[in-house]
């Protein structure tokens, strides 16, 4: 899975609300851009959305700025990057559950089916709350724990800038 920069930068900022939340007053999309170093402009868009979607809400003005709609403990990670990318996994913009492969591409929908639920199994369990109190649920500690976590996967041919460099002939 691929975690777009639309994505990451609307959970940052998220936990940013979450983190500021209890200060009682909005805090300006600038001083969230500066904490999580976010362009301003990308992240004016990203809340935005996150408005429409009824995570969080702002005012305008000089008293203005965003707040989280609702309590840190009740947005889970699968909310905000639903709200900013549509579903959580999906082949070719379709739901895995909704594929269906001829012949023997058939168990490829069982895979990408297991693929769906462990993302959700993650991504729905993390509150803002668990990621500010920087106490996740468990599976994540073991996981990321685990020795292959930080391992780097290349294809054997390489791909794009990370392909190894060939010696001139």
């Amino acid at each position: 899975m691929r975690v777009s920069a639309k994505a990451d930068y609307a959970v940052r900022a998220m936990v940013e609300l979450a983190s500021v939340s209890a200060e009682e007053r909005p805090a300006k999309g600038d001083v969230i851009g500066e904490a999580q170093r976010i362009p301003v402009r990308f992240l004016e868009n990203i809340l935005g959305e996150l408005r429409v979607h009824g995570l969080v809400q702002s005012r305008r003005g000089t008293e203005g700025g965003y707040w989280l709609a609702r309590a840190a403990d009740e947005i889970t990670l699968a909310e905000i990057i639903r709200a900013v990318e549509g579903p959580l996994a999906t082949v070719r913009g379709e739901a895995a559950d909704e594929i269906e492969y001829p012949g023997g591409s058939a168990p490829l929908r069982q895979v990408w089916l297991a693929l769906r639920v462990n993302i959700r199994q993650i991504l729905e369990t993390v509150t803002l709350a668990d990621v500010v109190a920087g106490d996740l649920p468990e599976p994540i500690g073991t996981l990321s724990q685990h020795p292959e976590a930080a391992a780097a996967r290349e294809s054997r041919f390489g791909r794009g800038p990370r392909a190894p460099r060939r010696p001139a002939a």
